[in-house]
């Protein structure tokens, strides 16, 4: 099965440029073609940025004019510190005003421009075996109290009627950060092992696909929420021994979900959480993977090193 056809090149604005994932997908749309503007917090630098300010939802209408989309992924790290309240804030504050911010610009502005919206499969909450698909309802927990406020935010873009994709994006694996930015160093030395029981379901997707599927949203003519994660969710034990077999390192080691809520504190909840969670509308809108199962998933990751 191919791909369907995209319009080409695209003039596209990404918030979150310097994060591990906007900062890839500016250099994975600049090298198929496309123009790609940056929305930056500070002062521009180059003819290629423009300056905005999430925290005080300004921004001008004037400098989206003539995109074909933004993609909008500028957020605080959820994990990059402990969840105290204030950090909890940070996390809302910083996805519904910067979405908010970008929604009504566009509205404001009124061209046709797609908003290709960050959000995450944490939409869903801890739901132990449950098959999830975008049709589930919502989840419990912080990061599901997020989601539901984050995508919400882009409420303005879609009353003008402009095309809103939500991308609820699982875990990425990726050598330089997140969880697996992480791990890897450790499961080099055999280091690796379950985190809790590590029964609980990991719904993951290389950054490579998750750059494409990024891409895909942009193309082709996606809305609402969209699980951005492989057709083989595992329980989090079968990842790290999947890794491990690729390292050929033995991943046996648990780090027990006690010692784990010591040194993460509450988000160790998330680490532990279960999200079995399925991709309807990126297949149904014609999104093929290049890494669809975990063992050529685990070569890449590996050879990325």
């Amino acid at each position: 099965m191919s791909q369907p056809p995209r319009p080409h090149p695209q003039r596209v604005a990404i918030t979150g440029s310097s994060g591990l994932i906007g900062g890839a997908l500016s250099v994975f749309l600049s090298a198929r073609g496309d123009e790609v503007v940056h929305l930056v917090r500070r002062e521009p630098r180059a003819p290629y940025e423009v300056s905005w300010d999430p925290g005080q939802r300004k921004l001008n209408p004037g400098v989206l004019a003539g995109l074909t989309a933004v993609v909008h992924l500028a957020g605080a790290g959820v994990g990059a510190h402990r969840w105290t309240p204030a950090y909890k804030q940070e996390i809302l504050a910083s996805r519904v005003n910067g979405t908010a911010t970008i929604a009504r610009a566009l509205a404001e502005l009124g061209e046709p421009i797609a908003l290709v919206s960050g959000s995450a499969i944490g939409a869903y909450g801890d739901r132990g075996d449950e098959i999830l698909t975008e049709d589930s309802q919502t989840g419990q927990g912080f990061l599901a109290d997020v989601v539901r406020a984050w995508e919400a935010a882009t409420l303005p873009a879609q009353k003008a009627g402009l095309r809103v994709a939500h991308a609820r994006t699982g875990l990425v694996l990726t050598p330089d950060g997140g969880a697996m930015g992480r791990v890897l160093p450790l499961a080099r030395f055999g280091l690796a092992g379950p985190l809790g029981t590590g029964r609980q379901y990991w719904s993951w997707i290389t950054l490579h696909d998750e750059l494409r599927a990024l891409a895909h949203l942009i193309d082709q003519d996606v809305v609402g929420p969209v699980n951005l994660v492989s057709t083989q969710p595992l329980r989090q034990g079968e990842v790290m021994k999947a890794l491990g077999a690729q390292l050929r390192r033995p991943a046996v080691l648990p780090a027990p979900a006690l010692a784990l809520k010591v040194a993460l504190g509450e988000f160790a909840s998330d680490i532990l959480a279960s999200a079995r969670v399925l991709l309807t509308v990126l297949a149904e809108s014609g999104f093929v993977f290049e890494h669809d199962n975990i063992h050529s998933a685990m070569r890449w990751l590996v050879d990325q090193n």
